[in-house]
């Protein structure tokens, strides 16, 4: 009788440096939906017509309410950390889109994403990893629901996927108007980002 030899299973996790690395050598494709979330490549939600047009209704209100100076980037990678670079939907930096040729920005001043199927994955996972790097400002606009979730406030919680949470949790519904932090001077109706 011969005896199998029993294998774990182990996953491989990835640093920010390294993932960069496999993206220069070509290793995945050019608009394949991968992101580096706390050291493990995810593939990001599909995007249907409805997803797409809600990021570009929303890039365009934040344009408007944040004015000169200020860069609604779509789909683009944010350095967080070490072993996280999601790609939200939207990410308002300071400045213009050729402020970032060498580097991704890292702490964008409001951070959208909108959910579909990946409502959960957004509300708890993401939420917790913007919520760890400190990001004041993270608004979920759920097609499902028809609302806007705005959430604030970073606090530490054990009990989170990556040990943090937003404590300040409002929902918006389409007749509602938010401001972002960073834009106290503005009002965007929620109308305005919904498709």
């Amino acid at each position: 009788m011969q005896l199998m030899a029993s294998y774990e299973t182990r996953t491989r996790r990835f640093s920010r440096a390294e993932y960069e690395r496999l993206i220069d050598l070509g290793v995945f494709q050019p608009g394949e939906p991968i992101e580096l979330i706390g050291g493990e490549l995810m593939v990001a939600e599909p995007q249907g017509v409805a997803h797409y047009t809600a990021i570009v209704k929303t890039a365009k209100a934040l344009e408007a309410a944040f004015g000169p100076g200020w860069h609604a980037r779509t789909q683009g990678p944010i350095g967080l950390d070490d072993d996280s670079e999601p790609e939200p939907d939207i990410a308002v930096v300071p400045g213009s889109p050729e402020d970032y040729s060498r580097a991704h920005p890292s702490r964008p001043v409001l951070t959208v994403e909108v959910s579909e199927s990946s409502l959960a994955i957004d509300r708890h996972h993401k939420g917790s990893l913007y919520a760890r790097a400190g990001l004041p400002d993270y608004w979920i606009l759920n097609l499902v629901d028809r609302v806007l979730e705005v959430c604030r406030e970073p606090a530490a919680d054990s009990t989170a996927p990556f040990g943090w949470r937003y404590i300040h949790h409002e929902v918006f519904d389409a007749s509602a108007g938010v401001t972002p932090l960073a834009a106290p001077g503005s009002s965007i109706a929620v109308s305005r980002l919904l498709p």
